[in-house]
């Protein structure tokens, strides 16, 4: 891609799945600061597990009902709400239901930095 000049990504650019919105462009290939990740899931229960971003995120509910955990504070939040993940701060989501869940992402950084960790509120086994 060129950087720096007005552009046009077509899905086969960005999407990993065929039907759902799902996958990612990372900022530095366009050359900006804003990586944008599209995420989509029909299964209740299922979301990106417990992990931390060096840097800012929003996540933008596109679709059906999510609940995040961000820190110590959870949100049940539905379609045309807006998330703030503070940098430093692990978060995750599940779907809550009915139906499917979409979300799109946008990391304030021109990569996807991200760690995964132990869940909290995962049993012990």
């Amino acid at each position: 891609m060129t950087q720096g000049k007005p552009q046009v990504l077509d899905r086969a650019d960005w999407a990993v799945h065929a039907e759902l919105w799902k996958g990612l462009i990372e900022g530095h290939t366009l050359g900006t600061g804003v990586t944008v990740l599209f995420y989509a899931t029909d299964e209740v229960g299922v979301g990106p597990r417990w992990h931390v971003h060096p840097y800012d995120e929003l996540f933008i509910i596109r679709q059906g009902r999510a609940l995040f955990t961000v820190g110590d504070e959870r949100f049940a939040c539905e379609a045309g709400q807006i998330v703030f993940g503070p940098a430093g701060i692990p978060h995750k989501f599940t779907n809550l239901g009915p139906g499917r869940l979409e979300t799109t992402d946008i990391h304030v950084s021109d990569r996807w930095i991200q760690t995964d960790l132990p869940d909290p509120e995962a049993g012990s086994g």
